[in-house]
């Protein structure tokens, strides 16, 4: 689980960004392309593709290819949300990794070609990961201006694609000791990318993971109308992130249950909470009433269940979800397209059907 500086604040910002802005290989700016406004209803993200993955090479460019942009198309998907870490496109000294960005490039160029959106993600930093305990993010200067320069870095990449076709989702899930940290430095990063694009499309999410519940601390630039507010959506967790290894589910062995009681046959208070569409709707209240009160886009930019322990379960939350969604005017992206753990394909192409229906019912596209 996406707004003024002086474009040389210093000469090290300015060695910086000397290896990580040449332009020559794509400065054609891109014009062809079938909207005039940066609209999305519903997508998929490109997970473990140019971000949390250790694959380079040619299997990295294999893993998401054309084909997988057309496929994505054929199911009525109007965009995708391309995730991308600072460690695959750039190295420690601020250097472009180009075959990185090649990809990037291709990557945007197929979804021209399909007629299909994107958010681009910038979703891990080396000095923020959304489930580090320490984040030097929030506690080294240095490190936020690091932040700036790289988004200075990409907009000089990313402006020659059609505003109505890319949007910039600036940071995924911050997580800062207190929502201020997150908004002094969204108000700075925004201010940043507005000297250099006046109009693009930017996606901002609260603190702490995004999460609906703090959407009462996020505050939004004032009188910017090309701005979509983002949340992600996990709950239950229990549900959605049954024994997966990096939470505190992972040895958890009951059953778990949706709609209904969370956990059958339990006695822990926790584990007799009671989930369904309405208590889903009543937890995203926050970022609705935000929206509304703003007059901007909503956007679910993540949200699924990792693998599939309870078909029936996974089938009925996601039902409602897509409910929830289609009835407010909500924007989606579920999290993800292609893996064994989350995905709506595995590794191999097969699609889980079931779900990508559930998915893609409402869509007219």
């Amino acid at each position: 689980m996406g707004r003024s500086l002086l474009f040389y604040s210093t000469v090290l910002a300015f060695v910086f960004l000397m290896p990580a802005c040449k332009t020559s290989k794509y400065a054609t700016e891109v014009k062809s392309f079938s909207f005039t406004s940066f609209k999305m209803m519903s997508g998929t993200n490109i997970a473990h593709w140019l971000s949390q993955s250790s694959t380079r090479g040619e299997k990295r460019k294999a893993f998401f290819t054309e084909k997988d942009v057309r496929f994505i198309d054929s199911l009525g998907f109007d965009h995708v949300r391309i995730p991308i870490d600072e460690e695959q496109m750039w190295d420690e000294a601020g250097n472009r990794n180009e075959e990185a960005f090649t990809l990037l490039d291709n990557s945007l160029e197929w979804c021209r070609k399909a007629a299909l959106r994107v958010v681009i993600d910038l979703h891990i930093l080396r000095s923020h990961h959304f489930n580090a305990k320490e984040k030097l993010l929030w506690t080294i200067p240095a490190e936020q201006d690091k932040f700036i320069r790289l988004w200075k870095g990409l907009s000089g990449f990313l402006k020659k694609w059609p505003k109505a076709m890319v949007a910039y989702e600036f940071m995924n899930e911050p997580v800062a000791d207190n929502a201020e940290q997150w908004n002094v430095l969204l108000a700075r990063v925004a201010d940043s990318i507005r000297s250099w694009e006046p109009s693009r499309t930017l996606v901002i999410g609260s603190n702490r993971w995004q999460s609906a519940s703090t959407f009462d601390q996020l505050k939004i630039p004032k009188n910017d109308k090309n701005i979509i507010l983002s949340f992600h959506f996990y709950e239950p967790m229990l549900l959605s992130h049954y024994q997966a290894s990096w939470t505190e589910f992972k040895d958890f062995k009951g059953e778990v249950n949706y709609p209904g009681k969370i956990v059958l046959d339990s006695k822990i208070p926790a584990h007799e909470r009671v989930y369904n569409r309405e208590t889903l709707l009543k937890m995203m209240q926050k970022p609705i009433h935000l929206a509304d009160s703003l007059k901007l886009p909503l956007y679910c930019g993540e949200f699924g269940i990792y693998k599939n322990p309870f078909p029936a379960s996974k089938l009925a939350w996601y039902t409602d979800m897509i409910s929830i969604f289609n009835e407010y005017g909500i924007a989606y992206a579920n999290w993800n397209y292609k893996s064994g753990e989350f995905g709506i394909v595995n590794n191999e192409m097969k699609p889980l059907q079931p779900v990508i229906d559930i998915l893609t019912k409402q869509i007219k596209k």
